[in-house]
Order: C-alpha cells, then structure tokens, then sequence
C-alpha cells in the first residue's frame, strides 16, 4: 500500500471517530438534558451512534491490517 493510501485511511478513521463522538455527545445530551420527556428518540439516537461506532470499528481494523502489511 502507498504512503498516499495510507495517509488516506488514517484521515477516514479520525473522521469516523469524530462523527462517533458526535453522536455519543448527543446520546449524553439526551440522557443530561432532555430525559425522560424526550425517551422517544432514545432508539434512533442510539442505533445511529451504534453504526457510527462500528463503522469507526470497520475504518480502524482496515487502518491496521494496511499497516501490518506495510510495515
């Protein structure tokens, strides 16, 4: 793998996890500030940060195989 493609996984991977912590910071917000009037949005806030999570997972697993490989 090119030092490009790898310089272009490290750059997804701090993204996704960005984007995860985003959804987390609303999951916290939710839980702090608007519980129990607001529970309805529990499930989609939660499913939405679970496939962030994962997908930061995914990005990261592929991150460390490319640099197994490269190393």
């Amino acid at each position: 793998m090119t030092e490009e493609a790898l310089k272009a996984l490290q750059k997804e991977v701090r993204k996704k996890k960005r984007i995860a912590s985003e959804w987390a910071s609303q999951l916290h917000d939710l839980v702090e500030d608007r519980l129990p009037a607001a529970y309805g949005e529990i499930p989609e806030i939660a499913q939405s940060t679970f496939e962030a999570c994962k997908a930061w997972e995914e990005a990261s697993e592929k991150l460390k195989q490319a640099e197994a490989e490269t190393a």
